[in-house]
């Protein structure tokens, strides 16, 4: 599914045509999404200019005169921007028509993405509430880590996945910054020191801003918002290796499910 530099990317190719545009009309025609959109969306909307495209973990939120759009991409959801007069195609399932003519269209072909209307306090949305920090942000580092995790026995994977610890790291960011780091995923979180939950926050910085440069990881159904693939897929060093040569030190690269993902790792380079 679409992860923090995935929804980023979308967010940063998205804004500039969206802000200060005003919003003429929402055309719904698929509402059973993962929540259903809401029935009076396109009454709220009508005629609000758009302030701000923000994201806050994998969540874009759409802020406008009237109140704030929460979207999320789901599973395999994207947003492009389209003529609102071009035909929509199987899986597009929703338009916000802007008055200069385009629209900004939700493709979702599974329906697990959203379109929620979180008025003018979205931070207090039973979505984003209690959420942890934004791991490029200041809030996120090492001590914060180690903070939390002291006396936890769950496997360092799945506690960096938790959004309440930190948001938007999803599965294939967590095995790529626990690579750098050379920490095992299966650790128990609660037995690594400071020093190596700094390893790891500096890792998981690294990878998301090299991440960002490549616009994403498109494995299967990602695109931004220009319709193009995310290229960090190619320079993935463990995710989805199982078997392959570590690029460090060639060991076979072994893989196993952990807290219902598959994990994967250099059982060498990883201690």
């Amino acid at each position: 599914m679409p992860e923090l530099p995935e929804v980023e990317t979308a967010r940063r190719g998205l804004a500039p045509h969206l802000v200060g545009r005003r919003i003429a009309a929402v055309r719904v025609r698929q509402r059973r999404l993962r929540w259903p959109v809401p029935a009076g969306l396109g009454r709220r909307l009508a005629g609000a200019a758009v302030e701000a495209l923000e994201r806050r973990a994998k969540y874009l939120l759409l802020r406008t005169e009237a109140g704030t759009v929460l979207l999320h991409l789901g599973m395999s959801g994207s947003l492009r921007l389209v003529p609102a007069a071009l035909p929509p195609e199987r899986h597009e399932h929703l338009d916000l028509v802007l008055e200069d003519g385009r629209a900004l269209r939700l493709r979702d072909p599974r329906r697990f993405g959203a379109v929620l209307w979180a008025g003018r306090r979205p931070e207090a949305h039973p979505l984003l509430a209690g959420l942890g920090p934004e791991p490029l942000g200041p809030h996120f580092h090492g001590e914060h880590l180690h903070r939390l995790a002291r006396g936890r026995r769950v496997a360092v994977k799945p506690f960096l996945m938790d959004a309440r610890v930190v948001v938007g790291l999803g599965n294939i960011y967590a095995t790529e910054a626990l690579f750098l780091a050379g920490v095992d995923p299966r650790r128990p979180a609660g037995k690594l020191s400071l020093g190596r939950w700094r390893r790891v926050a500096e890792a998981v910085r690294a990878v998301l801003e090299q991440a960002l440069v490549a616009g994403g990881t498109t494995l299967r159904d990602f695109v931004g918002a220009d319709g193009r693939p995310g290229w960090f897929a190619r320079e993935l060093a463990v995710y989805g290796r199982a078997g392959q040569p570590c690029p460090r030190c060639g060991t076979a690269i072994r893989c196993a499910r952990l807290g219902q993902r598959s994990s994967c790792w250099c059982p060498r380079c990883q201690r």
